[in-house]
């Protein structure tokens, strides 16, 4: 009945996708890690919850990026203010990336991200800040009346702790509170319309998206992105992948040290274990220490992993039956994390630092190994850039020395400013309640006990304020990305995570200050009165970027784009992998041309209708689309299906579709649309 409708709510998802060739892949920052492809497509999932009886609104948007930068976010408000006004606000919004590492970089102001980036890329910026826009319009545009269900369960076998050395230096006391030293809880938020429609999910799970190692060049969401198209193609039955109204998010946590490489760390070239401290072999070092997730490759660690936090979420999903109800609010404050005076107890303040990196940054981790080569020679001799390397060599000063001891210096970030600073000072605190559940938005990666402390925190604040019996949920990856928080412990032995804890070792002390404040004012209907803090900057950068130029191209001799090169079979079974090569054109092309390009199908052909319908699109994890860069201006396509169990017999075909730049005049180069198909091919029963 309409009475037990307690708010409103929308959800919405967009593609989200960007360049899928040539940009480097934000995560490993590795420098040969650059897109060659797409495996799947990468979505902006938005819902919205509005309180009926007033303009309170809560806005949450997951999407399958490696991190919300300040400038998406900086985007995403401005063109939110131009739509709707002051409906949608820094306070109300939350935006949260699921950590994926095999999405387009580019989409960064400050200088240090330029160095894997290759710069700032406006099509991969465009690509996350539009589908986002998209993604709440299209909510926005869906409200219903509906309510809200929580559950909470464990997922097995799905994580381990990378840094477990480092989690050893928590005190004692503390760990003996814990049965794992990764947190195996998955919250679940579940929504149905007021008739008991489903609507959506959202689930919370700290693991990291990297099932996809740093050899991967086909962009995709990783191991949650394939959870969100399990439950999605499970609810929108019937539709292709990307369509259909059921939004399903699986949205980050507190991840820091928590890796889905499930088998740990052995060395390459030997196989022996290398869970050691140092994460180091015998031979190669640590270069050659990489983490095995639990399948034979990393397409099927990721399917493993993926499956494994769909099934828990499905459970938790059915089962749901508490329902969230409740006030809405939200509070937001900017703060300088560079300079944060902690209380520690009546007689003792400490102070955060301005950003820096230590030496293990460059270390990476288990998931992915030595970061930032810095002998890259792909800038040398372009003056801007040598600038840009130059003052990375430069000495802190002391005071920052002194600040983040006993970290020693790699990047001293936080004293750069050329041509922009290198590294955020200001940085954004979020809590967005609604009813009993309070999402704490944090701009980074939080270790387990990180996290851990600081929702223990935010609970006992809404606990002495009068609202009790909080479920406080992290968030990761939100609104500004600050690397990684450990706790004071873990950051004494400075392995990667505490490398990069770049406010130094009092970061976390300072966020669990600053999100109590915000708890309270929650707590106490008071987050009028916080102080919004300073507003960041916006740097003037429009495109700047070593990105190879789009030029014209041209087709073999005797052949035209979209040409077969490499036929498929006549004949396959599942199980097995049927492929096809084309003479193709840069897929970036398309990017710039088409927000939401397809770039092939798989196609049944229908003795009904006499006609071939779609059975499968680009974002089908079933198919792979391969671009290979060839010389003078040529290129090829290579498309293949991994003919799933299940699959009914009949006839197909694959179909690509893109795009290619002409010369049409002396100063003028169009971008032409071409497509190609297999010949027809045969799928016989097992």
């Amino acid at each position: 009945t309409a009475e037990t409708a307690k708010y409103l709510l929308g959800v919405g998802r967009a593609d989200c996708t960007g360049p899928v060739a040539q940009v480097p892949l934000m995560g490993f920052a590795k420098a040969d890690q650059v897109g060659g492809g797409l495996l799947s497509r990468l979505y902006s999932r938005a819902f919205i919850v509005a309180d009926p009886e007033n303009s309170r609104r809560v806005v949450f948007v997951s999407a399958d990026i490696g991190m919300v930068s300040q400038r998406v976010r900086l985007e995403v408000l401005k063109q939110l203010q131009s739509k709707y006004g002051d409906l949608y606000r820094q306070d109300n919004v939350v935006l949260s990336g699921t950590h994926t590492h095999s999405g387009p970089s580019g989409y960064f102001q400050y200088t240090l991200f330029w160095i894997s980036s290759r710069g700032l890329i406006r099509p991969t910026l465009s690509s996350i800040v539009n589908g986002i826009v998209k993604s709440i319009d299209i909510a926005h545009e869906n409200m219903k009346k509906g309510r809200l269900f929580i559950n909470r369960g464990t997922v097995e076998n799905s994580q381990i702790n990378r840094s477990p050395f480092s989690y050893l230096e928590n005190p004692a006391s503390e760990r003996s509170r814990y049965s794992s030293n990764t947190d195996k809880e998955m919250v679940v938020l579940k929504m149905v319309d007021e008739d008991g429609h489903e609507l959506g999910l959202i689930s919370w799970f700290a693991v990291h998206p990297v099932s996809m190692n740093n050899s991967n060049h086909l962009v995709n969401s990783d191991n949650v992105g394939y959870a969100s198209y399990l439950f999605e193609q499970e609810k929108n039955k019937g539709m292709l992948p990307g369509e259909g109204s059921f939004v399903a998010a699986f949205a980050s946590s507190n991840l820091g040290d928590v890796s889905p490489n499930t088998r740990g760390p052995f060395c390459v070239n030997t196989g022996e274990s290398c869970d050691n401290p140092q994460s180091s072999c015998p031979v190669g070092g640590a270069t050659m220490c990489m983490a095995k997730g639990p399948g034979n490759d990393m397409f099927e660690s990721t399917r493993i992993i993926g499956q494994n936090i769909y099934l828990k979420a499905k459970e938790l999903y059915e089962k749901a039956s508490q329902e969230v109800t409740g006030p809405l609010s939200s509070a937001h404050q900017w703060v300088n994390m560079s300079d944060v005076s902690v209380e520690l107890n009546a007689t003792h303040t400490v102070k955060t630092c301005k950003p820096a990196l230590g030496h293990s940054f460059a270390a990476g981790t288990i998931d992915g190994v030595g970061a930032f080569n810095f002998t890259q020679g792909s800038v040398e001799g372009d003056p801007f850039w040598d600038q840009v390397w130059a003052q990375l060599l430069g000495e802190p000063s002391n005071e920052t020395k002194a600040c983040h001891k006993p970290k020693p210096i790699l990047f001293n970030t936080g004293e750069l400013t050329w041509p922009h600073p290198w590294h955020p000072d200001i940085v954004d605190v979020q809590i967005a309640a609604i009813g009993s559940l309070a999402i704490l938005a944090v701009p980074g990666e939080f270790t387990t006990m990180s996290g851990r402390r600081l929702r223990e925190a935010v609970r006992s604040e809404f606990d002495s304020h009068g609202t009790p019996g909080m479920n406080v949920v992290i968030a990761g990856l939100c609104n500004v990305y600050t690397h990684y928080i450990t706790t004071y412990e873990e950051y004494q032995v400075q392995r990667y995570e505490a490398a990069s804890t770049i406010y130094g070792p009092h970061t976390l002390s300072a966020y669990i200050q600053l999100y109590r404040g915000l708890a309270r004012a929650i707590a106490m209907n008071a987050t009028q009165d916080l102080p919004p803090g300073p507003e960041p900057p916006f740097f003037n950068v429009t495109n700047l970027t070593l990105l190879p130029s789009l030029g014209v191209e041209s087709a073999p001799a005797g052949k035209t784009f979209g040409d077969v090169l490499q036929e498929v079979r006549e004949a396959y079974r599942e199980g097995e992998v049927a492929e096809v090569t084309f003479v193709g054109a840069n897929p970036r092309n398309s990017a710039e041309n088409a927000t939401e390009h397809n770039f092939l199908t798989v196609e049944r052909y229908s003795n009904i209708s006499n006609s071939w319908r779609v059975v499968l699109n680009d974002a089908s994890w079933d198919t792979r689309f391969y671009w290979t860069k060839g010389s003078r201006g040529q290129s090829n396509v290579s498309i293949e299906w991994h003919i799933p169990a299940g699959t009914e017999p009949g006839v197909y075909r694959l179909r690509y579709l893109g795009h290619y730049k002409k010369r049409e005049s002396l100063i003028r180069i169009i971008t032409v649309p071409f497509e190609g198909s297999s010949s027809a091919f045969k799928i016989t029963a097992p």
